[in-house]
């Protein structure tokens, strides 16, 4: 493999892994934000509902109710971390 190659290669997985560890911090922003009594509609804010809330909802799609919590956002970002193992194989 030539050097341009390797260097794409690891350029490509550390974006993967950097964009799929964000929304992983947006996801847990999002289920953290009423026990810190953060509004998420305020105008910097309001992206973070706005990109996680589909996933989210899909993952409550499947998952059955449990009582009181909701625990989707630990479900979702459980799921973004295998998928981020498998994708980027540190």
């Amino acid at each position: 493999m030539s050097d341009e190659t390797v260097i794409l290669r690891e350029v490509a997985r550390l974006t993967v892994y950097s964009g799929i560890t964000l929304y992983m911090m947006a996801i847990l922003i999002r289920w953290t934000a009423p026990f810190l009594s953060l509004n998420l509609y305020k105008r910097g804010v309001r992206i973070i509902p706005a990109i996680t809330d589909p996933f989210l909802k899909l993952v409550r799609r499947i998952l059955p109710p449990m009582g009181f919590v909701d625990w989707s956002p630990v479900a979702a970002v459980l799921i973004l971390w295998v998928v981020r193992v498998v994708l980027v194989r540190q």
